[in-house]
């Protein structure tokens, strides 16, 4: 398990802009080099949990369908720890939720972020 902090996330008019950041905590360089995918997920009351956007060690992104050209995703490395950054744009009511920050090993193990809730009024 590797452990992760979020931040970001809050409350936002609808066409307006937030930024979530999740970064590795207290891992070892071994373990933040075992990360392949990094990525964000999102649940909406009443609804399962959905793919936002991932992104792989190389820089390879995906995208959900309802986010395409409204949200990007970014990757960096930074003292001892590996950041993902979801930058949302265009923000819609749709988009509330809590979004959830998840990274996979290449051995296959995932690991997820504490959740933070964003909410977007109309």
């Amino acid at each position: 398990q590797v452990q992760l902090v979020e931040s970001g996330g809050g409350l936002a008019q609808a066409g307006g802009s937030l930024t979530l950041t999740c970064a590795t905590s207290r891992a070892i360089l071994s373990t933040i080099w075992s990360i392949n995918i990094m990525g964000w997920y999102r649940q909406a009351p009443g609804k399962q949990r959905e793919l936002v956007a991932t992104i792989t060690k190389e820089g390879v992104t995906t995208y959900g369908d309802s986010v395409k050209g409204r949200f990007t995703i970014s990757r960096e490395n930074v003292k001892r720890a590996v950041a993902v950054r979801l930058q949302l744009n265009g923000l819609q009511p749709e988009d509330t939720g809590v979004y959830y920050c998840n990274v996979r090993t290449y051995s296959g193990d995932d690991s997820w972020g504490q959740g933070t809730q964003v909410t977007v009024s109309s």
